[in-house]
């Protein structure tokens, strides 16, 4: 017992590390808590649940920066992203823990690419003309149907939409990237509790791990160079999804 709860402190607090760093904190607390038995599907959701205040804090931090964005525009960005968010989350109710099993390991792939080649992404997008427009709203809106099925790398396909959209200010990136990841697992977080999905008493020691590790991220993050941090979250989403497809496949 008392070595579960050391896994899930850890790996939540590391989550909440990565989360403040660079993102990739799901690579952590997924995988901890399918390995402690929790099927796919919950361990998915009691995944998001255990991130997601992290994201509140975030988005608080950089409340100067959102509010620049103005009312009218982040509301409507708020209401897209909670509407994705639900169709999302939905899916994954209907996704039987044996179907999820054979999709993670393509997620964790996806993910730690998207992280991997993240700043060639941005800069790629930030070479398009865009701005917050319908087209953006409907990249919006697909992201954050991803987002509500599976956590993993959120934060990097966000920032990349930005750069798409014509953003370039990276405070703003980041308040926003923090709002709308709190939006998508706000709902998210609602309909697997509704769903009875979650695994409360793993979930709520991770909420608290992640937390503290949110906190501690910034000092952490000044002290560690960026390419150690960046190597840590690739190597082990590759790892994560080799192992997942070996058992998925085997």
């Amino acid at each position: 017992m008392l070595l579960e709860i050391s896994l899930l402190v850890a790996a939540a607090f590391g989550a909440g590390v990565l989360n403040t760093i660079a993102g990739g904190g799901t690579f952590l607390t997924f995988p901890a808590l399918v390995f402690l038995g929790v099927p796919p599907v919950a361990a998915n959701a009691t995944s998001a649940v255990a991130v997601f205040p992290g994201y509140l804090a975030g988005a608080i931090g950089f409340g100067r920066e959102l509010r620049s964005i103005g009312k009218e525009g982040l509301g409507r960005l708020v209401l897209v992203a909670l509407l994705g968010g639900l169709v999302g989350a939905s899916l994954l109710l209907v996704s039987s823990d044996e179907a999820f099993a054979l999709i993670v390991p393509f997620l964790l792939f996806a993910a730690t690419l998207s992280f991997l080649f993240g700043d060639r992404l941005r800069a790629a997008a930030a070479r398009h003309a865009g701005g917050i427009t319908p087209f953006g709203a409907t990249g919006l809106f697909l992201v954050s149907v991803y987002g509500g099925y599976f956590n993993g790398g959120l934060g990097i396909v966000l920032l990349a939409l930005f750069a798409l959209w014509g953003m370039s200010g990276i405070h703003v990136m980041n308040g926003l990237k923090n709002g709308i990841s709190f939006a998508v697992s706000i709902i998210s977080v609602a309909t697997f509790a509704l769903a009875g999905l979650v695994a409360w008493p793993q979930a709520i020691v991770m909420m608290v791990a992640s937390s503290i590790g949110g906190y501690a991220g910034a000092p952490i993050a000044r002290a560690l160079p960026r390419r150690v941090v960046r190597g840590v979250i690739v190597v082990t989403g590759f790892v994560m999804s080799a192992i997942f497809a070996i058992r998925a496949f085997s």
